[in-house]
């Protein structure tokens, strides 16, 4: 298992640990930067089923398959994946099933992509909407006590919860050297 990286946010390893001490066992992802490091612990960890999806919806799904089965589960997405989502949001409201959502922002601090504004914008909005309880992370610090909760309350109360990453906590993504 890999050791906490100097370089990477003390706050990813911080949530690596919190999903450890939840018995989290199954990882849905779409590939993010802003959750590359949390990703890498998981993949690493032998007692993680880390599952690449291609759609964020599919995560849904394969999270209530795990739950049904025993297995507790968190889905890593970027915020522009909410909307894919909203039709598989209904089957965990419906069937009263727990679901952990941890967003990393886009559209927010420093976007220099108009495509991500309109949902970076949205995304609390619909996630309440449908029925998700929603926290937002802005200080490294709140990051791991957020998701702590976040998961609790999901898993005790058969609930859907979404933790959101603020764009200025992950960094402002650039494609092109600043200058």
């Amino acid at each position: 298992m890999p050791k906490p990286d100097a370089g990477a946010p003390a706050w990813a390893d911080a949530l690596y640990d919190v999903l450890v001490r939840q018995d989290i066992r199954q990882v849905a992802y779409v590939p993010d930067a802003g959750h590359s490091r949390l990703i890498e612990r998981c993949e690493a960890d032998a007692k993680i089923a880390a599952t690449v999806l291609t759609t964020e919806e599919d995560g849904i799904a394969l999270l209530a398959g795990a739950w049904l089965g025993g297995d507790r589960g968190i889905l890593l997405m970027q915020s522009s994946g909410v909307g894919n989502c909203v039709n598989m949001l209904t089957l965990i409201e419906n069937c009263r099933m727990p679901l952990v959502a941890l967003i990393t922002m886009r559209g927010e601090w420093g976007e220099f992509n108009p495509w991500q504004a309109r949902m970076g914008q949205a995304t609390p909005d619909v996630l309440t909407r449908m029925g998700v309880q929603t926290h937002r992370v802005d200080d490294p610090d709140d990051a791991a006590p957020t998701l702590d909760v976040a998961i609790r309350q999901s898993f005790d109360g058969s609930l859907a919860s979404a933790v959101l990453l603020s764009q200025r906590l992950i960094g402002r993504k650039a494609f092109k050297e600043d200058h």
